[in-house]
């Protein structure tokens, strides 16, 4: 036989043969007592935890403009070593800084809610997710009391020692804007093109002569004074190649159709265009003879180079900028003068 004595309970109701109801096995405990913390009964005990908290927000604000120092006073090159492992000092010292700081923000705002904010257990049924009048305003009158009760507009060392330290967090995110570089000025307008600037091949760097080009050829080129700077200054030459790249196209002069002032741009149907997209910045050498078309194999682009680089489709917002050429006394084509026009992707200055 079995031990039916451990079996929940069965109860016949007379309509349902067999039916059983079955008792809950574990009994609801409930809540425990609730026992009032020492800060609540020791004002001492809630003034040193004040103290404590106000300490934690304040080193906090010390910290992070320890940081901001340490980005000036330590140099960027300098090393710190701990055996094997190597690191840069400026960085180590400001990441640990800012990281402590927002460790003590977050351990204080903990202390202050476990030891100082009013301390009731209470419960209350679901209600619906959309909130009636009624409900919005007990909810702004609790949102008050909560205010009132945290302490927050009575415990004003609290207040002030944590709204300092949330505040001075913003002083480095403003002063590491420095590490973004110079501001660019007046360089996203000019180029290193000049008056008297030869084109150069720019795969060769050979001068180019008219006689190189047939009718219906483009020729991806360069300025002459651009090569030196890779030996000089690798950075700048990046940056000079990127705005100063051209191509060059010999197109029939009878297919060319002139915007006025540039009459004199050309040479015997010899044109010279930014290779840089105007729309984001892409290079461009995808050429169709028939059309005089160049696309922009990026977000497609399409520019006349036979009537001044025109858009005729895509999302680029102006043509490509064309540079006027002339010839020098040895026959090579030459910039008569810089870009009349910023090249490169169009931005909020330039529509």
């Amino acid at each position: 036989m079995s031990d039916d004595k451990n079996l929940p309970a069965v109860k016949d109701d007379g309509e349902h043969h067999g039916a059983v109801e079955v008792a809950e096995p574990i009994p609801d405990p409930g809540l425990e007592p609730h026992e009032p913390r020492i800060t609540d009964i020791d004002p001492k005990a809630a003034n040193r935890v004040e103290r404590q908290v106000s300490g934690m927000f304040g080193l906090a604000t010390l910290l992070v403009l320890g940081a901001c120092v340490a980005y000036f006073a330590i140099p960027r090159d300098s090393i710190l070593q701990f055996g094997p492992l190597t690191g840069n000092a400026n960085n180590m010292v400001m990441g640990l800084c800012i990281g402590l700081a927002l460790f003590l923000i977050g351990a204080g705002a903990i202390q202050w809610a476990k030891k100082l904010m009013v301390d009731e257990e209470i419960s209350e049924d679901r209600h619906a997710a959309h909130s009636s009048p009624e409900q919005i305003a007990e909810i702004t009158e609790a949102f008050k009391q909560g205010t009132a009760e945290s302490g927050f507009t009575r415990r004003k060392m609290i207040r002030n020692s944590l709204i300092g330290a949330l505040g001075v967090l913003g002083l480095p995110a403003i002063i590491f804007l420095r590490d973004l570089g110079p501001l660019p000025g007046r360089s996203l307008y000019n180029t290193i093109w000049a008056k008297g600037i030869r084109v150069v091949n720019d795969v060769t760097d050979r001068p180019i002569k008219p006689s190189d080009l047939i009718v219906g050829q483009l020729v991806n080129a360069a300025p002459a004074n651009l090569a030196p700077l890779q030996e000089e200054n690798p950075t700048e030459y990046q940056n000079a190649k990127a705005k100063a790249a051209v191509i060059v196209v010999r197109i029939k002069p009878s297919e060319i159709r002139t915007k006025p002032g540039r009459e004199n741009w050309g040479i015997d149907g010899i044109l010279c265009y930014s290779k840089i997209c105007t729309h984001v910045g892409c290079p461009i050498s995808l050429y169709e003879q028939t059309t005089h078309h160049v696309l922009c194999p990026c977000h497609q682009s399409t520019f006349d180079l036979a009537d001044s680089a025109k858009v005729v489709f895509g999302p680029a917002a102006r043509p490509l900028p064309q540079l006027p050429l002339a010839l020098d006394s040895e026959g090579y084509l030459v910039a008569q003068s810089g870009f009349h026009e910023p090249v490169g992707p169009s931005f909020w200055e330039r529509g």
